[in-house]
């Protein structure tokens, strides 16, 4: 496994360094030992903490994210990392599986779509926000992405692994857009429109 480590603001001396690499190569092999890259990055958070985020690469298009904050460089990172061996033991067996069906059918079906970043309205003022209400929104970055083939419980589960708030994605039981989005409650949000076939507009799944 490829580990990136970066710091911002903030320096990341060896003994560190090795700390990290130790524990998320150790994650890896005892969790899933299959993990393509890591990306930790170490940065201040406030007056005197320190925040960690680690994005882990487990398989195409699958990604393990956490955030943690804590008084010192060490403190942060371990919790961020037991925040990773937690959702890794959590779909251990199913990310394997995910990982052996690919192997054997390795042929994916996705939508080729357009990932665009619209800018914030929180710092302008309200005639500026009443004008942009009657214009198009300011784009800030635009990239490509897929919209992959997935049945709901693998959509659930990359949901939690990423830490995102929604994904879309096609139902593989009938190659409709469905979307499933994190609610306010703690759970789960699977929407799935009229017309996909044996579709209901809102179903919930616990979290």
């Amino acid at each position: 496994m490829n580990v990136n480590i970066h710091g911002k603001q903030t320096d990341i001396g060896d003994s560190l360094r090795g700390h990290i690499i130790d524990k998320l190569e150790d994650t890896n092999e005892k969790y899933f030992n299959r993990a393509i890259e890591a990306n930790v990055t170490l940065s201040p958070e406030g007056h005197s903490q320190i925040k960690t985020h680690i994005s882990i690469r487990v398989g195409k298009d699958i990604m393990v994210m956490s955030d943690a904050i804590a008084h010192d460089h060490y403190g942060s990172f371990d919790a961020a990392c037991e925040k990773v061996a937690k959702q890794l033991r959590r779909y251990k067996k199913r990310l394997r599986d995910h990982h052996e069906r690919l192997e054997n059918s390795p042929e994916e079906h996705f939508i080729p779509a357009r990932d665009i970043v619209i800018s914030s309205d929180e710092d302008k003022s309200i005639e500026e926000q009443e004008k942009q209400d009657h214009s198009e929104p300011l784009v800030v970055a635009e990239m490509t992405t897929n919209i992959q083939t997935m049945s709901v419980s693998e959509a659930v589960m990359r949901l939690d692994l990423s830490g995102e708030n929604a994904l879309l994605f096609r139902n593989a039981q009938h190659n409709g857009l469905n979307m499933v989005h994190r609610r306010p409650d703690g759970n789960i949000g699977w929407i799935d429109p009229e017309g996909n076939q044996s579709s209901e507009p809102l179903k919930v799944v616990s979290g």
